[in-house]
């Protein structure tokens, strides 16, 4: 496997373990329809959260969040809408970004971006 996507694993696992620390329940991860990916999709108290992860080495090139573009953003708004009508879930819905910025091997950083988007 890429470097890249070996670091990009390992943030969702990361992003995992956070969400579970705070009390989420992790529902599915990599979850998959057509030709798109929901990272992890989670439930907080009767609301499904669709997580889309970013990880990066370093913020030379952007903040990990500054790459979840309108394409990207269209492809979860899609597969949400699958999970939803499959599970036929009647409540809430929310849609985060978890942003994981490693400063070395063991160190990194976190940014939950709670509601970080809504589908038009």
């Amino acid at each position: 496997m890429a470097a890249h996507n070996d670091l990009g694993k390992r943030g969702e696992e990361i992003a995992g373990a956070y969400l579970t620390n705070l009390g989420y329940k992790i529902l599915n991860t990599n979850w998959r329809c057509a030709r798109a990916e929901i990272d992890l999709i989670a439930d907080q108290g009767g609301t499904i959260v669709f997580v889309e992860v970013k990880t990066r080495s370093s913020v030379d090139y952007g903040q990990p969040e500054e790459f979840v573009n309108y394409k990207k953003e269209r492809q979860l708004e899609f597969a949400s809408s699958v999970y939803i009508d499959m599970k036929n879930h009647q409540g809430e819905i929310r849609f985060d970004i978890i942003a994981i910025v490693f400063e070395n091997e063991h160190l990194y950083k976190i940014n939950h971006i709670e509601d970080a988007f809504w589908p038009s």
